[in-house]
């Protein structure tokens, strides 16, 4: 039997979904990618907020890109923390990445980083979602969108959305006064 990936309470940001995949692989955490350089102030203005309620990690690749996105970011956010992986165990084929590393190696470089183990919540359940039209109703998406504004939590699907709301430890009180203020938009 597989050992359990161990959950990182802080967010960590990566460039690309490959990326998030291999991060996957070795713990469970919430993961926001880049797009690579182009991203905006929209994705900013998100980590800020997730770093203020759980902390982020900085985990970009070891090349010159990923070191300008790492600066970027860091500039925005300086109290976030930093992963790093070595280019030895993060290149394939001559391509440098995080998405190469073995999830051992990745786990390492978090461990480094000092990010911080905990019991994720499980607070809400997919029957507070269905409960609140948050799924299966016609604009679940635009109320999940906006409940995540109002959070400041990050858009993400039903099961990303039931995942963030235990992760970042929202309390009943939030996500009912979020909701209140959906259901007001009405």
């Amino acid at each position: 039997m597989k050992p359990e990936k161990p959950t990182i309470k802080e967010a960590i940001v990566v460039e690309g979904r490959d990326d998030i995949t291999a991060v996957k692989a070795a713990v469970d955490a919430e993961i926001y990618y880049t797009h690579g350089f182009g991203f905006g102030k929209k994705l900013i203005n998100t980590l800020k907020e997730v770093e203020k309620r759980n902390g982020l990690i900085i985990f970009t690749d070891s090349d010159y890109m990923g070191s300008q996105i790492r600066e970027r970011i860091a500039k925005e956010i300086p109290t976030a923390k930093h992963a790093y992986l070595a280019q030895k165990v993060s290149t394939k084929n001559g391509d440098i990445g995080v998405e190469n590393a073995a999830p051992d190696d990745i786990l390492k470089a978090l461990k480094a980083a000092r990010a911080t183990e905990f019991e994720k919540s499980s607070e809400y359940t997919m029957d507070d979602l269905i409960e609140n039209n948050l799924v299966n109703s016609e604009d679940a998406s635009k109320r999940r969108e906006e409940l995540c504004e109002i959070l400041k939590i990050g858009y993400g699907n039903a099961k990303k959305t039931l995942n963030k709301l235990n992760s970042f430890g929202i309390t009943r009180e939030e996500f009912q006064e979020a909701l209140r203020q959906v259901n007001s938009n009405r």
